[in-house]
């Protein structure tokens, strides 16, 4: 590290002197953080362009899963629907609260 200036050296500085120091403090600080900034942004960028160590099962793309098609519907509004997978709607657990049976609200094979 550099030396420091004891606490008593600036008591008798003029302000103008204590601006210009203000000023080249303020500059030389400036400049360092720029350089540490784009230091860390290089290195950044060669972590990434690095090649990756995880395994290559990481690497692939996920399988196409088929559609998944809705299995319930609300009778209140027919245009809201569920698969049965996941968190139940809101508008469900409200029937099931309600008295009603998930069964209720089973939408129909069409056979074909």
């Amino acid at each position: 590290m550099g030396t420091f200036m004891k606490h008593t050296d600036f008591d008798g500085m003029t302000i103008d002197d204590l601006w210009a120091l203000h000023l080249a403090i303020s500059r030389t600080l400036s400049e360092r953080i720029i350089a540490e900034k784009n230091l860390l942004e290089r290195r950044l960028w060669a972590l990434k362009a690095a090649p990756s160590s995880e395994p290559q099962s990481r690497a692939r793309a996920r399988r196409p899963y088929p559609p998944v098609f809705p299995k319930f519907f609300n009778p209140d509004d027919p245009s809201q629907t569920w698969a049965g997978r996941g968190k139940q709607p809101r508008w469900m657990m409200q029937q099931l609260k309600s008295g009603r049976h998930v069964d209720d609200f089973r939408i129909q094979q069409v056979a074909q």
